[in-house]
């Protein structure tokens, strides 16, 4: 086994048990920390596989931005050693049903694609260059639409959370 198999192995294995700590957590700043370091982890996977530029993108928008975000969040309304509360095991049984139920379908679902060779087709060079002009682009291969899509959702999102912040402030003042 080589060095580089190892190291996937550790990576995808820290991953998995961050992952697993930030949903199973009790205490909100823990799990926060979790997926901090799950991402950071993710980051290392993308290093590992020399697609440095996305593995810096992973750091810098989700570790960087997002999580301390999510942990200024936490600070700043006081809930940072509040544990969460227990779930039901109703619910815990539904959602461990759904969740295996998930995975099932999505793996039947790429068990029955066919996955066809690039014959003939020149591999990309992936660098900055290459990577801002498949995202920019508007032909059939294209992501604008994906990020026009992302930027109304985080839109509604942010004007959710404004009527949220108000409607709280004003029943405190009442």
């Amino acid at each position: 086994m080589s060095a580089s198999t190892i190291i996937f192995y550790i990576l995808a294995t820290l991953v998995v048990v961050f992952g697993a700590l930030t949903v199973f957590s009790r205490k909100i700043f823990r799990a926060a920390i979790s997926l901090l370091l799950s991402l950071t982890f993710v980051a290392g996977l993308y290093f590992l596989w020399d697609v440095d530029f996305i593995g810096a993108l992973q750091i810098i928008i989700y570790v960087g931005g997002i999580i301390v975000l999510i942990i200024f969040s936490i600070f700043l309304t006081h809930h940072s050693g509040q544990k969460l509360p227990k779930a039901k095991v109703s619910k815990k049984l539904l959602s461990g049903t759904l969740a295996v139920a998930g995975l099932g379908f999505t793996s039947w679902v790429v068990s029955q694609f066919v996955f066809k060779p690039a014959v003939g087709v020149t591999p990309v060079e992936p660098n900055v260059h290459n990577i801002g002009l498949q995202m920019l682009n508007y032909s059939e291969y294209g992501y604008v639409f994906p990020f026009e899509v992302i930027n109304i959702l985080l839109l509604a999102a942010l004007v959710g959370a404004i009527v949220i912040a108000i409607k709280k402030s004003q029943e405190t003042e009442k």
